[in-house]
């Protein structure tokens, strides 16, 4: 972390974009994501190797984090360890406005830079627990997921929408994405949650193993949030993109959305995006989830922070802004 603090040191010196001189001795910059099996951890190693591909040229080299996930992510850009990372929308939004879990400590420099893919709320049951709702696991062994992890987040406000406590629950684990699939399994919890963009190996794992059932989560109260907040929109998983589960499956969602802070030097991200952006067709083959990525979408949607300049400069240059 401390070679991050150097990077953002020595890059600041300058607010102007550098001139290839200025690269003459490599820097590095890091993005944090999530599990090593989420889609978070595919898109920043897939930045990464498309960035990393030209480091002779504009002399930084990127590398991935393995993290908690969306909450840690912000919360580590506001400290300047991270230079990029990966957020849920709403937890973005939460971190701009100081609401929720960054309640009273606004961020007010986290930005932008696009937008990848739609995230429903998944949640995942043993086939044998007879689960036909979310309030079905009154009672039951349910992980709610991490701390600092999108998921948990979105599971917090939800159930408070219900209005339902963790004391519903029999038993309330907090794994990490990489371990749920295993435990539902293994009959050590009956259900999990997961925010990410399908298909996704985590769901696929436990569906083709042990032939779990999604789970709709629909209601009053999913109606109410999807009306209240922006970040929010209705998703339906198609049948028969997982394992056992023929039908369609309705719930609800965010975006995944690459984000920074203001104080990350404009070269970085300018040199980012464009990595990304000129290879986008390279890109969108890493992972099912990018397949039907826009550009013209991606820089718009599910951005609850203002862009970076470093990423404006880029998305006027060729004219989508």
């Amino acid at each position: 972390m401390k070679k991050l603090t150097m990077l953002t040191a020595a890059l600041a010196i300058s607010a102007s974009f550098a001139s290839p001189a200025a690269f003459a001795q490599q820097k590095f910059v890091t993005i944090g994501t999530g599990g090593v099996t989420g889609v978070y951890y595919a898109a920043g190693g897939a930045i990464c190797r498309l960035m990393n591909k030209d480091k002779a040229k504009h002399g930084m080299r990127c590398s991935v984090e393995s993290t908690g996930g969306s909450v840690y992510n912000v919360n580590t850009i506001k400290a300047g360890e991270l230079d990029f990372g990966v957020a849920q929308s709403d937890v973005a939004y939460n971190a701009m406005k100081g609401e929720n879990q960054f309640k009273g400590a606004p961020f007010a420099d986290l930005r932008s830079v696009f937008s990848i893919h739609p995230e429903p709320l998944v949640v995942l049951a043993r086939k044998d627990a007879n689960i036909v709702s979310l309030a079905d696991f009154k009672g039951k062994r349910f992980n709610i997921g991490n701390p600092g992890s999108g998921q948990r987040a979105t599971m917090e406000v939800l159930l408070a929408e219900m209005k339902m406590k963790l004391s519903d629950f029999s038993l309330v684990s907090e794994m990490k994405a990489d371990e749920h699939g295993p435990a539902l399994c293994d009959n050590k919890i009956d259900g999990f949650a997961y925010v990410v963009g399908n298909p996704s190996a985590n769901i696929q794992d436990p569906t083709t193993t042990c032939g779990a059932q999604l789970v709709n989560i629909i209601g009053p109260a999913v109606d109410k949030l999807v009306k209240t907040y922006p970040y929010y929109a209705a998703v339906t998983i198609p049948g028969g993109m997982y394992a056992a589960n023929p039908n369609p499956t309705n719930t609800y969602g965010v975006v995944a959305a690459f984000v920074s802070s203001s104080k990350v030097p404009n070269e970085v991200v300018y040199t980012m995006v464009k990595s990304v952006f000129e290879n986008l067709d390279d890109f969108k083959k890493l992972h099912p989830a990018f397949a039907h990525l826009d550009p013209k979408e991606m820089i718009k949607n599910g951005l609850s922070a203002p862009l970076h300049d470093g990423a404006v400069k880029y998305y006027k240059e060729k004219g989508w802004m």
